[in-house]
Protein backbone atom coordinates (compact mmCIF):
# COMPACT_ATOMS: atom_id res chain seq x y z
CA UNK A 1 0.00 0.00 0.00
CA UNK A 2 2.96 2.34 0.74
CA UNK A 3 4.07 1.52 -2.59
CA UNK A 4 1.40 2.66 -4.54
CA UNK A 5 0.94 5.90 -2.13
CA UNK A 6 4.95 7.00 -3.36
CA UNK A 7 3.88 6.40 -6.81
CA UNK A 8 0.94 7.98 -6.76
CA UNK A 9 2.69 11.30 -5.26
CA UNK A 10 5.89 10.87 -7.54
CA UNK A 11 2.99 10.96 -10.65
CA UNK A 12 1.82 14.35 -9.20
CA UNK A 13 5.47 15.52 -9.19
CA UNK A 14 5.52 14.69 -12.42
CA UNK A 15 2.11 15.78 -13.44
CA UNK A 16 3.11 19.67 -12.06
CA UNK A 17 6.64 19.56 -13.77
CA UNK A 18 5.16 18.91 -17.25
CA UNK A 19 3.34 22.09 -16.13
CA UNK A 20 5.96 23.68 -15.99
CA UNK A 21 8.20 23.21 -18.54
CA UNK A 22 5.48 22.86 -20.65
CA UNK A 23 4.71 26.91 -19.50
CA UNK A 24 8.32 27.51 -20.14
CA UNK A 25 7.99 27.15 -24.17
CA UNK A 26 5.45 29.22 -24.34
CA UNK A 27 7.48 31.95 -22.73
CA UNK A 28 10.87 30.45 -24.19
CA UNK A 29 11.02 29.78 -27.64
CA UNK A 30 13.05 26.23 -27.67
CA UNK A 31 15.61 25.63 -30.51
CA UNK A 32 14.48 24.76 -33.61
CA UNK A 33 16.08 21.21 -34.71
CA UNK A 34 17.78 20.36 -38.75
CA UNK A 35 16.20 18.84 -40.75
CA UNK A 36 18.95 19.50 -43.61
CA UNK A 37 19.28 16.31 -45.75
CA UNK A 38 16.45 14.71 -44.14
CA UNK A 39 13.72 12.64 -46.41
CA UNK A 40 10.32 14.05 -46.45
CA UNK A 41 7.29 12.76 -47.54
CA UNK A 42 4.47 14.73 -47.80
CA UNK A 43 1.10 13.89 -48.85
CA UNK A 44 -1.21 16.11 -50.87
CA UNK A 45 1.98 18.33 -51.95
CA UNK A 46 0.45 19.44 -55.47
CA UNK A 47 -1.94 22.10 -53.31
CA UNK A 48 -2.96 24.37 -50.39
CA UNK A 49 -0.99 23.37 -47.26
CA UNK A 50 0.72 20.21 -48.76
CA UNK A 51 2.77 23.11 -51.24
CA UNK A 52 3.51 25.49 -47.98
CA UNK A 53 4.89 22.44 -46.09
CA UNK A 54 7.13 21.56 -49.14
CA UNK A 55 8.39 25.44 -49.65
CA UNK A 56 9.00 25.41 -45.78
CA UNK A 57 10.92 21.73 -45.53
CA UNK A 58 12.40 23.29 -48.86
CA UNK A 59 14.05 26.20 -47.05
CA UNK A 60 15.36 24.06 -44.79
CA UNK A 61 17.47 21.67 -46.86
CA UNK A 62 15.37 18.58 -46.47
CA UNK A 63 15.27 16.18 -49.43
CA UNK A 64 11.08 16.37 -50.85
CA UNK A 65 9.16 13.30 -51.68
CA UNK A 66 6.14 15.05 -53.36
CA UNK A 67 2.62 12.99 -53.00
CA UNK A 68 -0.26 13.78 -54.96
CA UNK A 69 -2.89 12.01 -57.01
CA UNK A 70 -2.67 14.84 -59.63
CA UNK A 71 0.72 14.81 -61.94
CA UNK A 72 0.78 17.61 -63.28
CA UNK A 73 0.08 19.87 -60.09
CA UNK A 74 2.68 18.17 -58.21
CA UNK A 75 5.19 18.86 -60.78
CA UNK A 76 4.22 22.49 -60.40
CA UNK A 77 4.91 22.41 -56.11
CA UNK A 78 8.18 20.27 -57.55
CA UNK A 79 9.40 23.31 -59.39
CA UNK A 80 8.50 26.05 -56.96
CA UNK A 81 11.03 24.02 -54.77
CA UNK A 82 13.94 23.38 -56.97
CA UNK A 83 13.77 27.76 -57.51
CA UNK A 84 13.99 27.78 -53.10
CA UNK A 85 16.87 25.12 -53.20
CA UNK A 86 18.59 27.46 -55.74
CA UNK A 87 17.96 30.64 -53.68
CA UNK A 88 19.02 28.76 -50.34
CA UNK A 89 21.91 27.28 -51.89
CA UNK A 90 23.32 30.85 -53.27
CA UNK A 91 22.04 33.54 -50.52
CA UNK A 92 23.49 37.20 -51.01
CA UNK A 93 25.24 39.05 -48.73
CA UNK A 94 25.08 42.32 -47.48
CA UNK A 95 27.77 44.03 -50.33
CA UNK A 96 25.66 42.02 -52.94
CA UNK A 97 28.25 39.33 -53.36
CA UNK A 98 27.51 35.87 -53.20
CA UNK A 99 28.50 34.40 -50.02
CA UNK A 100 29.63 30.70 -49.55
CA UNK A 101 28.08 28.19 -48.54
CA UNK A 102 28.14 24.41 -47.96
CA UNK A 103 27.99 22.13 -50.60
CA UNK A 104 24.36 21.01 -50.95
CA UNK A 105 22.76 18.84 -53.75
CA UNK A 106 18.63 20.01 -54.09
CA UNK A 107 16.59 16.71 -54.21
CA UNK A 108 13.36 16.69 -55.18
CA UNK A 109 11.50 13.65 -56.28
CA UNK A 110 7.46 12.98 -57.43
CA UNK A 111 5.21 10.69 -56.89
CA UNK A 112 1.39 10.11 -58.23
CA UNK A 113 -0.29 8.31 -55.78
CA UNK A 114 -3.38 7.85 -54.53
CA UNK A 115 -3.49 7.37 -50.47
CA UNK A 116 -7.41 5.82 -51.12
CA UNK A 117 -6.03 3.29 -52.43
CA UNK A 118 -3.56 0.78 -50.09
CA UNK A 119 -2.28 -1.26 -53.13
CA UNK A 120 -0.76 3.12 -54.65
CA UNK A 121 0.44 3.87 -51.01
CA UNK A 122 2.30 0.94 -49.96
CA UNK A 123 3.92 0.68 -54.23
CA UNK A 124 4.53 3.88 -53.88
CA UNK A 125 6.40 3.82 -50.65
CA UNK A 126 8.25 0.87 -51.58
CA UNK A 127 9.33 3.34 -54.87
CA UNK A 128 10.90 5.48 -52.15
CA UNK A 129 12.95 3.29 -50.11
CA UNK A 130 14.34 1.96 -53.57
CA UNK A 131 14.84 5.32 -55.18
CA UNK A 132 15.16 7.61 -52.72
CA UNK A 133 16.33 6.17 -49.44
CA UNK A 134 14.53 5.71 -45.95
CA UNK A 135 12.13 8.00 -44.51
CA UNK A 136 13.20 10.92 -41.66
CA UNK A 137 9.50 12.65 -41.82
CA UNK A 138 6.12 11.59 -42.84
CA UNK A 139 3.81 14.45 -43.28
CA UNK A 140 0.04 13.12 -43.34
CA UNK A 141 -1.51 16.38 -45.42
CA UNK A 142 -3.49 14.49 -48.11
CA UNK A 143 -7.41 15.80 -47.19
CA UNK A 144 -10.26 15.75 -49.48
CA UNK A 145 -14.19 16.80 -48.50
CA UNK A 146 -17.54 15.67 -50.02
CA UNK A 147 -19.66 19.11 -49.35
CA UNK A 148 -23.13 17.46 -49.08
CA UNK A 149 -25.40 17.00 -46.63
CA UNK A 150 -25.29 13.53 -44.87
CA UNK A 151 -28.75 12.62 -46.66
CA UNK A 152 -27.75 13.82 -49.92
CA UNK A 153 -24.19 12.70 -50.00
CA UNK A 154 -23.28 9.41 -51.87
CA UNK A 155 -22.44 6.43 -50.38
CA UNK A 156 -18.87 6.78 -52.40
CA UNK A 157 -18.43 10.07 -51.33
CA UNK A 158 -18.28 9.24 -47.44
CA UNK A 159 -16.39 6.39 -48.31
CA UNK A 160 -13.92 8.18 -50.24
CA UNK A 161 -13.52 11.01 -47.26
CA UNK A 162 -13.35 8.49 -44.84
CA UNK A 163 -10.13 6.49 -46.64
CA UNK A 164 -8.17 9.42 -47.91
CA UNK A 165 -8.85 11.72 -44.06
CA UNK A 166 -8.60 8.86 -42.11
CA UNK A 167 -7.55 5.20 -43.52
CA UNK A 168 -4.41 6.69 -45.64
CA UNK A 169 -2.57 7.28 -42.33
CA UNK A 170 -3.17 3.68 -40.92
CA UNK A 171 -1.11 2.80 -44.73
CA UNK A 172 1.56 5.90 -44.96
CA UNK A 173 2.38 4.91 -41.28
CA UNK A 174 3.01 1.18 -41.80
CA UNK A 175 4.76 2.02 -44.69
CA UNK A 176 7.29 4.26 -42.94
CA UNK A 177 6.98 3.70 -39.35
CA UNK A 178 9.49 -0.28 -39.34
CA UNK A 179 12.54 1.72 -40.18
CA UNK A 180 12.08 4.25 -37.67
CA UNK A 181 11.20 1.92 -34.48
CA UNK A 182 14.54 0.10 -36.02
CA UNK A 183 16.68 3.16 -35.92
CA UNK A 184 14.88 4.77 -33.15
CA UNK A 185 14.58 7.99 -35.15
CA UNK A 186 11.55 9.94 -37.33
CA UNK A 187 9.00 11.98 -36.95
CA UNK A 188 5.05 11.71 -38.07
CA UNK A 189 2.59 14.56 -38.47
CA UNK A 190 -0.93 14.71 -39.08
CA UNK A 191 -2.33 17.39 -40.14
CA UNK A 192 -5.84 17.43 -39.06
CA UNK A 193 -8.15 19.92 -38.33
CA UNK A 194 -10.41 21.37 -35.29
CA UNK A 195 -13.34 19.49 -36.66
CA UNK A 196 -11.77 16.74 -35.42
CA UNK A 197 -11.60 17.99 -31.67
CA UNK A 198 -15.30 19.79 -32.39
CA UNK A 199 -17.91 19.20 -34.33
CA UNK A 200 -20.24 21.17 -36.37
CA UNK A 201 -23.64 20.29 -38.76
CA UNK A 202 -23.65 19.84 -42.50
CA UNK A 203 -20.04 17.58 -42.42
CA UNK A 204 -20.62 14.71 -40.62
CA UNK A 205 -18.45 12.63 -42.92
CA UNK A 206 -15.70 15.18 -43.07
CA UNK A 207 -15.68 15.43 -38.72
CA UNK A 208 -15.65 11.75 -38.51
CA UNK A 209 -12.89 11.43 -40.70
CA UNK A 210 -10.50 14.11 -38.55
CA UNK A 211 -11.94 12.79 -35.36
CA UNK A 212 -10.85 9.28 -36.61
CA UNK A 213 -7.38 10.46 -37.93
CA UNK A 214 -7.06 12.39 -34.34
CA UNK A 215 -7.75 8.98 -32.17
CA UNK A 216 -5.05 7.18 -34.64
CA UNK A 217 -3.08 9.39 -33.74
CA UNK A 218 -3.17 9.83 -29.89
CA UNK A 219 -2.95 6.48 -29.82
CA UNK A 220 0.04 5.62 -31.93
CA UNK A 221 1.93 8.45 -29.74
CA UNK A 222 0.87 6.15 -26.27
CA UNK A 223 2.39 2.93 -28.46
CA UNK A 224 5.30 4.57 -29.18
CA UNK A 225 5.79 6.03 -25.64
CA UNK A 226 4.87 2.22 -24.23
CA UNK A 227 7.99 1.25 -26.20
CA UNK A 228 9.79 3.62 -24.95
CA UNK A 229 11.22 5.21 -28.69
CA UNK A 230 11.97 8.24 -27.35
CA UNK A 231 13.50 9.12 -30.68
CA UNK A 232 10.20 9.14 -32.78
CA UNK A 233 8.13 12.16 -32.54
CA UNK A 234 4.84 13.09 -33.45
CA UNK A 235 3.07 16.08 -33.93
CA UNK A 236 -0.54 16.98 -34.34
CA UNK A 237 -1.56 19.74 -36.17
CA UNK A 238 -4.91 21.30 -35.38
CA UNK A 239 -5.90 24.47 -37.69
CA UNK A 240 -9.57 26.52 -37.25
CA UNK A 241 -10.60 26.85 -40.97
CA UNK A 242 -8.32 28.18 -43.34
CA UNK A 243 -8.25 29.87 -46.25
CA UNK A 244 -7.50 27.53 -49.39
CA UNK A 245 -10.73 27.50 -50.99
CA UNK A 246 -11.69 23.73 -49.54
CA UNK A 247 -14.75 25.02 -47.34
CA UNK A 248 -15.12 28.07 -49.57
CA UNK A 249 -18.51 30.15 -48.36
CA UNK A 250 -17.66 29.14 -44.65
CA UNK A 251 -19.10 31.87 -42.33
CA UNK A 252 -19.86 32.19 -38.63
CA UNK A 253 -21.82 34.79 -37.78
CA UNK A 254 -21.30 38.55 -38.84
CA UNK A 255 -20.31 40.52 -35.84
CA UNK A 256 -17.63 37.49 -34.85
CA UNK A 257 -16.41 37.29 -37.87
CA UNK A 258 -13.32 39.78 -37.60
CA UNK A 259 -12.23 38.11 -34.37
CA UNK A 260 -12.32 34.54 -36.11
CA UNK A 261 -11.84 35.38 -39.62
CA UNK A 262 -10.17 32.07 -41.62
CA UNK A 263 -6.81 31.71 -41.30
CA UNK A 264 -4.14 32.28 -43.92
CA UNK A 265 -2.47 29.13 -45.43
CA UNK A 266 0.74 30.81 -45.12
CA UNK A 267 -0.01 31.78 -41.27
CA UNK A 268 -0.73 28.04 -40.47
CA UNK A 269 2.01 26.22 -42.11
CA UNK A 270 4.49 28.74 -40.69
CA UNK A 271 3.22 27.80 -36.66
CA UNK A 272 2.90 23.83 -37.83
CA UNK A 273 6.71 24.33 -39.06
CA UNK A 274 7.34 25.83 -35.86
CA UNK A 275 5.23 22.90 -33.83
CA UNK A 276 7.36 20.36 -35.81
CA UNK A 277 10.75 21.69 -35.77
CA UNK A 278 10.19 21.93 -31.99
CA UNK A 279 9.09 18.51 -31.34
CA UNK A 280 6.28 19.86 -30.22
CA UNK A 281 3.04 17.45 -29.31
CA UNK A 282 0.34 19.35 -30.51
CA UNK A 283 -0.29 22.94 -32.32
CA UNK A 284 -3.82 24.15 -32.35
CA UNK A 285 -4.34 27.86 -34.44
CA UNK A 286 -5.62 29.85 -33.38
CA UNK A 287 -4.72 29.34 -29.48
CA UNK A 288 -8.58 30.18 -29.06
CA UNK A 289 -9.06 26.33 -29.99
CA UNK A 290 -7.45 25.27 -27.19
CA UNK A 291 -9.92 27.00 -24.74
CA UNK A 292 -12.87 25.93 -26.77
CA UNK A 293 -11.94 22.11 -27.02
CA UNK A 294 -11.56 22.04 -22.94
CA UNK A 295 -14.95 24.14 -23.06
CA UNK A 296 -16.32 21.17 -24.80
CA UNK A 297 -15.19 18.34 -22.70
CA UNK A 298 -16.56 20.21 -19.68
CA UNK A 299 -20.04 22.01 -20.70
CA UNK A 300 -23.22 20.41 -20.69
CA UNK A 301 -24.14 19.48 -24.34
CA UNK A 302 -27.33 22.49 -24.22
CA UNK A 303 -24.94 24.66 -22.83
CA UNK A 304 -22.16 23.81 -26.67
CA UNK A 305 -25.48 24.30 -28.50
CA UNK A 306 -26.24 27.69 -26.87
CA UNK A 307 -22.67 29.30 -27.69
CA UNK A 308 -22.54 27.38 -31.33
CA UNK A 309 -25.69 29.29 -31.78
CA UNK A 310 -24.35 32.20 -30.36
CA UNK A 311 -20.86 32.28 -32.70
CA UNK A 312 -23.62 31.84 -35.32
CA UNK A 313 -21.54 28.19 -35.90
CA UNK A 314 -24.12 25.76 -35.84
CA UNK A 315 -24.60 26.30 -39.62
CA UNK A 316 -21.78 28.04 -40.32
CA UNK A 317 -21.37 25.33 -43.04
CA UNK A 318 -24.65 25.60 -44.16
CA UNK A 319 -23.51 28.49 -47.34
CA UNK A 320 -20.62 26.33 -48.12
CA UNK A 321 -22.72 22.80 -48.62
CA UNK A 322 -25.38 25.60 -50.50
CA UNK A 323 -22.49 26.88 -53.09
CA UNK A 324 -21.15 23.13 -53.56
CA UNK A 325 -24.66 21.87 -54.25
CA UNK A 326 -24.94 24.90 -57.07
CA UNK A 327 -21.97 24.46 -58.99
CA UNK A 328 -22.91 20.84 -59.11
CA UNK A 329 -25.89 21.70 -60.50
CA UNK A 330 -24.77 24.33 -63.18
CA UNK A 331 -22.10 21.34 -63.69
CA UNK A 332 -24.88 18.72 -64.63
CA UNK A 333 -26.69 21.09 -66.66
CA UNK A 334 -23.71 22.53 -68.24
CA UNK A 335 -23.05 18.91 -69.37
CA UNK A 336 -27.03 18.04 -69.80
CA UNK A 337 -26.70 15.25 -67.43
Amino acid sequence: MMIIIAEFFVVILKVLWAFVTAGTKWVVRPKEKSVAGQVCVITGAGSGLGRLFAKEFARRRAILVLWDINSQSNEETAEMVRQIYHEVDTPTSKDGGVEEVSPFQPQVYTYVCDVGKRESVYSTAEKVRREVGEVDILINNAGVVSGHHLLECPDELIERTMVVNCHAHFWTTKAFLPKMLELNHGHIVTVASSLGLFSTAGVEDYCASKFGAIGFHESLSHELKASEKDGINMTLVCPYLVDTGMFKGCRIRQEIEPFLPPLKPEFCVKQAMRAILTDQPMICTPRIVYMVNFMKSILPFEAIVCMYRFLGADKCMYPFLAQRKEAMNNNEAKNGI
